[in-house]
């Protein structure tokens, strides 16, 4: 199967596209990443060095794969951080070109905008633009819960306001919602929860909370989750996902650094353990 993943690109380091393919790929599915930038580390440094494409750049590089005649092969388009609506609405108009090459083609989006501890981190337009053009145009979209109450205008307190919040997301388009980082007042101490909901049912699994906060751990996320929603039931999906994470995120936390091990990890990516049990909320 094929994928193409539209996302930023670092040379050091996972984020992004770079913390996105590797995952894919030992999964078993060929990539076409297609940069939106190329920098040098992940901007969590502080400094960092490296071009910004412009809109028309990217553009030109999924022209020239669509003019090898290969569009009708992708089976979906995964897309995370944008950095403007200009690139954004290049990034529709590749999965408008998709669709029409192969009608069974999906859209996964990240909606990147920011996060509890540190609120927006994307520039102004860009919340307004994931809720009103990505959203309606996803079929699968992997929020964390302050991207969630931002899309929805919810305020997640309990699991019953999880799923309304989740319902609210699917009536305006993607069928299949994967919520990170969900916290709420019925959490476990000491935990992180994930969520997915699917027109087949909702369900959820826990992991420990590691006192740690690193780059990229999201991107990788929806890149397994994608991966293993397309060969696996949303349950089974939901279960191998929080798995590899976790087990990319302890090994990261062991080794004490700041950018996630996602090369030592990849045996825990491509064979989970299954160490966390899923429960069905309706």
């Amino acid at each position: 199967m094929n994928i193409l993943s539209i996302q930023s690109s670092v040379a050091y380091g996972h984020a992004g596209n770079s913390s996105a393919v590797f995952p894919l790929q030992r999964l078993g599915f060929e990539v076409w990443p297609v940069y939106t930038v190329h920098f040098s580390n992940h901007t969590g440094y502080g400094e960092w060095r490296g071009p910004v494409f412009e809109p028309e750049t990217v553009a030109g590089v999924i022209t020239g794969i669509e003019e090898r005649g290969v569009l009708g092969e992708c089976d979906a388009v995964l897309s995370g951080y944008q950095g403007g609506e200009q690139v954004g609405a290049v990034i529709l108009d590749a999965v408008a070109r998709v669709k029409a090459a192969n009608p069974r083609a999906i859209y996964c989006a990240d909606p990147v905008m920011g996060d509890v501890e540190r609120g927006f981190f994307v520039r102004p337009g860009i919340p307004e633009f994931m809720r009103d053009k990505v959203i309606p145009a996803a079929d699968i979209v992997t929020p964390n819960q302050f991207e969630l109450d931002y899309l929805t205008g919810a305020e997640v307190r309990t699991v019953v306001d999880l799923l309304a919040a989740v319902d609210s997301l699917r009536a305006r388009g993607p069928r299949t919602v994967l919520v990170t980082s969900v916290q709420t007042d019925e959490t476990p101490a000491d935990s992180v929860q994930l969520a997915v909901v699917t027109d087949d049912g909702a369900w959820l699994v826990t992991t420990p909370l590691l006192p740690m906060y690193v780059s990229g751990a999201g991107d990788a996320t929806a890149a397994i989750f994608l991966a293993r929603w397309l060969t696996e039931t949303p349950a089974k999906a939901l279960a191998d996902t929080a798995d590899s994470v976790f087990s990319i995120m302890e090994r990261t936390h062991l080794a004490g650094t700041r950018e996630i091990q996602l090369i030592e990890s990849q045996d825990a990516i491509a064979h989970p353990g299954g160490r966390f049990e899923v429960f069905r909320l309706r």
